[in-house]
């Protein structure tokens, strides 16, 4: 990089049982979350020349072109915009995309904003879709969309490395108990193993419990230079220190090979630029739309080699207390989702790295990576985010 970029501020929407505390639309909620992390950042929204964004509401209609629905509606004039939209990985590509923008002088402070209302409005602007397209292939056939390319993963994975439906449930298990340390989180009550086996199948293999919750949600992250920055918002600022992106397909049956995701590229291509080695991180945060995908996605990220995933969770190993802390913050299984769950990753590893985490604060956490993943295991998105 030819000089530092930092995430320099947050803001994420409350919600109240994984809806919004309060009627109100997704512009309005991006608009107050955004206002929020500029102040966070100690900066104003007249310092604001760049946006990016990406959502799943108004389309048709005001969402079609979203980047300029969102600009009007923050009464901005950016001179940088991005409306990269890859699924829930979109928001960590943005912050790589925002880096450059801010390293090559395309703008100097940038803001990422998205919200979801899909909880509260009881669904989500994809559903019912007719299969034209690309669709053609997998709709006809009653493929349930998510979750059924995501099943298709993990039996395959089942079938090639003798995974098993209890080593999934330990992901949930795990996201539960950091959870139970988050006050914010929606789901804190006990899970056990036998709880998550005991849910209903919805697409074999995978459960009920197997699934990330179903909630509203919104934020915004600021992207800048120390440069901008007063004393004191530079000594909380997270450096962005390397990142990585890859796409492969976007409907499963395209997909080249059922157990790798993109990370497998989208990982090394960070730590590389990042310089550093997977012994290096003290705290990971990694997409859990499905337990299947956080399996899968530590094996591409190359923390353990290929059908090794289900051994290198077990005996919570990925829960409070364990070796390898990760999703500190319930995660998509157990503290909200909200359609495109990226963002949030991106939070708790500021949160870690600030030492703003409370109760689940790590003694240690210098040293982050962020990996969200979207569309059918078809995108990612990879950060390496330092506080030094």
């Amino acid at each position: 990089m030819t000089r530092d970029v930092v995430i320099a501020g947050i803001a994420e929407a409350g919600l109240n049982k994984g809806v919004f505390a309060e009627p109100v639309s997704v512009l309005d909620i991006q608009a107050q979350c955004a206002t929020r992390a500029v102040a966070d950042a100690g900066l104003t929204m007249a310092d604001v020349d760049g946006l990016l964004t990406a959502g799943l509401w108004g389309i048709p209609g005001a969402g079609t072109i979203m980047p300029l629905s969102v600009v009007e509606h923050l009464g901005i004039k950016p001179r940088f915009v991005d409306g990269t939209n890859i699924g829930g990985s979109a928001f960590d590509a943005h912050v790589a995309h925002a880096a450059m923008a801010v390293e090559r002088g395309y703008c100097d402070v940038a803001v990422i904003t998205y919200a979801s209302d899909q909880r509260s409005a009881s669904g989500r602007n994809l559903e019912g879709k007719p299969p034209h397209l690309n669709m053609q292939f997998d709709s006809p056939f009653g493929l349930l969309t998510p979750i059924g390319s995501y099943a298709l993963a993990a039996h395959r994975h089942m079938h090639e490395y003798g995974t098993t439906s209890e080593q999934l449930a330990e992901i949930a298990v795990a996201a539960r108990r950091w959870a139970q340390l988050n006050p914010d989180a929606t789901k804190r009550d006990d899970l056990t193993i036998d709880g998550v086996l005991e849910s209903a199948m919805i697409s074999d293999p995978l459960h009920k419990l197997d699934a990330c919750l179903v909630t509203d949600g919104g934020g915004a992250v600021v992207v800048t230079t120390p440069e901008k920055l007063g004393a004191a918002a530079r000594k909380r600022a997270v450096y962005v220190r390397g990142y990585g992106e890859s796409v492969s397909h976007w409907t499963i049956n395209s997909m080249p090979d059922l157990t790798t995701t993109p990370a497998a590229k989208s990982g090394p291509a960070a730590m590389q630029m990042a310089g550093v080695s997977h012994d290096d991180f003290d705290v990971v945060q990694i997409y859990d739309s499905f337990t299947i995908t956080v399996l899968l996605t530590l094996e591409a990220l190359g923390f353990c080699k290929p059908g090794e995933g289900g051994e290198f969770v077990a005996n919570g190993r990925i829960a409070p207390g364990g070796a390898f802390p990760m999703n500190t913050s319930g995660g998509g299984l157990s503290c909200s989702h909200p359609g495109m769950y990226g963002m949030f990753l991106l939070f708790e590893a500021v949160r870690q790295l600030r030492g703003d985490a409370g109760e689940r604060q790590l003694e240690k956490a210098t040293t982050a990576l962020v990996n969200g993943t979207g569309g059918g295991l078809s995108s990612t998105a990879t950060c390496v985010l330092s506080n030094r």
